[in-house]
């Protein structure tokens, strides 16, 4: 358990994948969860699993790009749970396509739910963080902020992410909170077997070529995310702040 078992934490995009695994992670580490994501009905398997583990957990339905459902969502989040101290924005979606052929809304889609989601959801989050003195922000990037061929709208979000870990790490850090972020590497989601789909790849054979240029010779799985995750949110972390943390099975820049 951990240290601070009075902590609530929001997880966004949390329904599934990374999301989930982080959400029930923390929830084993003694915190209270609000499971946030555009579905809140997707949220109840999540939000079970905790409560059944004896755990506290609430299903939240918001668009993390909506300013007024980000503010009604963190209120409800401190009415039924506490006020939120810790933050991982985790929601994200994929408009994969080269250049030339990507559309203004692939870009913008995806810069509203990875970078405006992530803005609208710390600046809600951290007026509860500020007034209690203790916060951690928890911003999920990816080793495609490096630069990953058709991906021009997620690879720039991804590394807008890491300047805004940055910047809020210097802002909010006389306040007592930290902000960090995770870069990961491939990890077996729902979201990483679909692009194998849509490009007619076999995710098992992509699975196996990957990991065989990956250092420790395995994908990642959510679980390897949220262990990151627990040790940024926890009491211990509290001098870490404003890293890129890459979690993918080797060295990164």
């Amino acid at each position: 358990m951990s240290d601070s078992p009075a902590r609530v934490a929001v997880v966004t995009g949390a329904a599934r994948g990374i999301g989930a695994a982080v959400a029930q992670r923390l929830a084993a580490d003694g915190m209270a969860v609000a499971v946030l994501d555009l579905d809140e009905a997707a949220c109840k398997p999540v939000v079970d699993t905790i409560t059944d583990a004896g755990g506290r957990a609430v299903a939240v339905g918001a668009d993390v790009s909506d300013s007024a459902q980000v503010e009604a969502a963190v209120a409800r989040v401190a009415a039924e749970l506490g006020p939120p101290t810790v933050l991982v924005n985790n929601a994200g979606v994929l408009r994969d396509n080269l250049l030339f052929k990507m559309s203004e809304s692939d870009w913008d889609t995806v810069m509203d739910v990875h970078l405006r989601g992530a803005f609208l959801m710390s600046k809600a989050a951290q007026a509860h963080m500020t007034a209690q003195r203790f916060g951690r922000i928890v911003n999920l990037s990816s080793t495609s902020a490096l630069g990953n061929r058709g991906q021009a709208n997620y690879s720039a979000a991804k590394a807008g992410l890491q300047g805004f870990t940055k910047t809020l790490a210097i802002e909010l850090g006389p306040f007592g909170v930290t902000v960090n972020a995770i870069g990961p590497g491939f990890i077996v989601t729902e979201m990483t077997k679909a692009t194998a789909e849509r490009v007619g790849v076999d995710f098992e054979q992509a699975k196996a070529q990957i990991a065989a240029e990956i250092p420790v010779r395995r994908p990642g799985m959510p679980e390897d995310i949220a262990h990151t995750v627990s040790f940024l949110a926890s009491e211990g972390a509290g001098y870490v702040s404003g890293q890129v943390i890459y979690v993918a099975g080797g060295p990164k820049a």
